[in-house]
């Protein structure tokens, strides 16, 4: 995609959400971790709701090490698949303290050697835990990229993060991604997307999208 399209787009996110951020509350680097482990496949509302209680009982990393994992599953129990979170949560305390001093590192391939961290998560605690530059590629980073021809339909979820890495300025990475976000949550759904009030109809690539165009030029 050439730079003049890149650039509409991104204006565009700019119009529509200027304020676009991390919508995971979290207090510090081992909140914000654990809130996007226990996001998979579960809305952010939904997470906010457990860990606005989860927090106050677990301060810090030591107490999600030293938790008994049948207490951890009670606690996770509102939320999808949360008998495998609570292991990775449990795991991931118990790591942190046996190799990096009880601390989130500050380095992608270091997160990544943690119980329930993928690309992903690594990326969204980079980016907004530490601001390093990241384009985490969620569900809705993935829709959209493809949508609007930043991506091919074909492409893994590392290919898309390479070519929004490649197309997007640096120093924008960590803003766009929030957007895409939004983007997709809100507006370019999964489901019944809002066409008819989209400024980029026009570049969507998906062929019952483009369908939609055409009848309202009729």
């Amino acid at each position: 995609m050439n730079k003049e399209k890149v650039q509409r787009i991104l204006d565009v996110f700019d119009q529509m959400y200027p304020d676009a951020k991390c919508e995971l509350v979290h207090q510090n680097e081992l909140e914000l971790l654990i809130a996007v482990m226990l996001s998979a496949q579960t809305t952010d509302a939904s997470v906010n709701k457990l860990t606005a209680h989860l927090f106050q009982k677990y301060r810090c990393v030591e107490d999600y090490a030293n938790a008994p994992l049948s207490q951890l599953e009670e606690d996770l129990r509102t939320i999808g698949l949360y008998r495998n979170k609570a292991k990775n949560v449990k795991a991931m305390a118990q790591k942190l303290m046996s190799d990096f001093n009880g601390q989130v590192p500050c380095n992608h391939e270091a997160l990544q050697t943690l119980p329930g961290v993928g690309r992903k998560t690594a990326n969204v605690v980079i980016s907004e835990g530490f601001k390093v530059p990241a384009i985490a590629v969620d569900t809705h980073v993935e829709r959209i990229s493809k949508r609007l021809g930043l991506a091919l339909k074909k492409d893994s979820v590392l290919t898309v993060e390479k070519k929004l890495q490649k197309a997007v300025p640096k120093e924008r990475w960590i803003k766009t991604h929030h957007q895409m976000i939004f983007f997709g949550r809100y507006h370019c759904k999964a489901m019944n997307p809002q066409c008819q009030d989209c400024p980029l109809i026009d570049m969507c690539k998906e062929p019952k999208r483009k369908k939609y165009l055409e009848k309202t030029k009729d």
